[in-house]
Order: C-alpha cells, then sequence, then structure tokens
C-alpha cells in the first residue's frame, strides 16, 4: 500500500515509546510499544484502564503517521499493545503489513486479550516474525465467560500463550485446558502479585512437574513504579 493509502487509514493511539520489553520470549530486549485504544474486555487486575472507555484516546494518527514516528527508535522489536488492538480489524492488519514490509523489525508481537479470533490475523499478514501474544482470561479476571477455546489451535509455535493467575481457582483452570487442549505456542504463568507471590506459583509449577510453562514476571514492574506509565 503506497503512503497515501496510508494517511487515509486511522487508528486511536494511546502511546507510543520506547522501553525494555517487560514479559514473554522477548523479556529484556529493548522494544517499542505501540498502544491502541479500545478494548471489549474489563479485567479486574487490568494495569492499563487509561486505554479504553471512560477513558480517550490522546489522538487520532494515521498508519503513515505511526511509521514516521517508529524511525526515531533505535529498537529493532516491536509490541502492538492495547487495550485491544485487534478491534480494529482491517485498519490493524494495514499496519501489520506496513510493519512487516520493513526489514528494521526483527519481531513484531501482537497483544491480545483472547476473546478475537487471531486466525484472519495469522492469514492475512503471514511472515513469521509476526507473533501474537494470548492472553487468555481465567475467572479471577472476571472475563472468563468471554473466552473461546478454539481460538487456541490458531497459536503456532513461535506464538505465546499466556495466563494471569491471581488464584488457587485460576491455576487449576489454566492447567485443566493445557491438558485437554494441544497447544503448539509456548505457554507463560503471570502471577497477580497482589494475590498469588510469585515464589507460590514457581513451586507449583515445579511440583507439578509443568516443565513446559515458563513461569512470566512482568520485569517492568521491579524496574519502575508498578503504576507509572510510559514504561
Amino acid at each position: 500500500m503506497n503512503p497515501s493509502s496510508l494517511e487515509q487509514i486511522r487508528l486511536p493511539m494511546v502511546e507510543i515509546y520506547e522501553t525494555i520489553e517487560g514479559e514473554g520470549q522477548m523479556a529484556g530486549f529493548p522494544t517499542v510499544f505501540v498502544r491502541l485504544f479500545g478494548c471489549q474486555l474489563r479485567c479486574t487486575w487490568c494495569d492499563t484502564p487509561y486505554s479504553y472507555a471512560p477513558a480517550e484516546p490522546e489522538e487520532i494518527v494515521s498508519i503513515q503517521d505511526v511509521l514516521n514516528r517508529l524511525e526515531s527508535y533505535s529498537s529493532r522489536r516491536l509490541c502492538l499493545t492495547g487495550g485491544e488492538p485487534l478491534i480494529h480489524g482491517d485498519r490493524v492488519v494495514e499496519l501489520l503489513r506496513a510493519l512487516a514490509a520493513n526489514p528494521k523489525w526483527l519481531d513484531i508481537h501482537v497483544e491480545t486479550n483472547g476473546a478475537v479470533d487471531v486466525s484472519s490475523f495469522i492469514n492475512a499478514v503471514p511472515e513469521k516474525h509476526i507473533r501474537y501474544v494470548m492472553d487468555y482470561k481465567l475467572p479471577g479476571s472476571g472475563e472468563y465467560d468471554k473466552m473461546n477455546d478454539d481460538f487456541l489451535h490458531a497459536l503456532r509455535e513461535q506464538d505465546e500463550l499466556k495466563f494471569v493467575i491471581a488464584d488457587e481457582t485460576d491455576y487449576l483452570v489454566a492447567c485443566s485446558l493445557i491438558r485437554k487442549v494441544s497447544i503448539k505456542a509456548q505457554v507463560l504463568f503471570s502471577p497477580v502479585f497482589e494475590s498469588m507471590p510469585a515464589k507460590s506459583l514457581a513451586e507449583r509449577i515445579l511440583a507439578d512437574k509443568l516443565d513446559h510453562v515458563k513461569l512470566n514476571i512482568q520485569m517492568h514492574k521491579l524496574i519502575w513504579p508498578p503504576a507509572q506509565r510510559g514504561v
């Protein structure tokens, strides 16, 4: 798509910034975050309530404007997040296509909330360095009923499946799911610090011999204050 067309496609933006990736397979690497506005879920433990209503987007920007801003960053890894970026449908597809066409990016990971079928996005932009990190919602989130296990089958080996675990019930539900469903993606168990100590979750993973599960600690919350934006 030519630049003039990319000027016509606009997206609600919260922020673009560069930081250290705090979790997942790319944890520790300098990464540019592109945070879009809007989410259809309201998780109890959400740490970005400024990314959905009743808050407002900081601005409405064109895809070309996003691409121009990204040129100022030296990092070669990018996280597209929200909110829920995939609710913007074809507009996000065009953004991903434009990003995929730039050899600068070694890795582009899309954080998605588990309530959107990623298969159409994978089919539309099949490049292997565009990956999906699906955050499957457990009962403690208050949004467990929005999950569809069929969506898990689209995930590939380069993708990630994250479970944010708030309590014992969440842990058991996650364990049951990964034993029941054939999952190709890397499985991550991430503790809600206020109610599930990381040590307790680590001990359960070891005791239950979950050798295919990666303990996922949010590194950025250890480096900077947990509520700080732009990190």
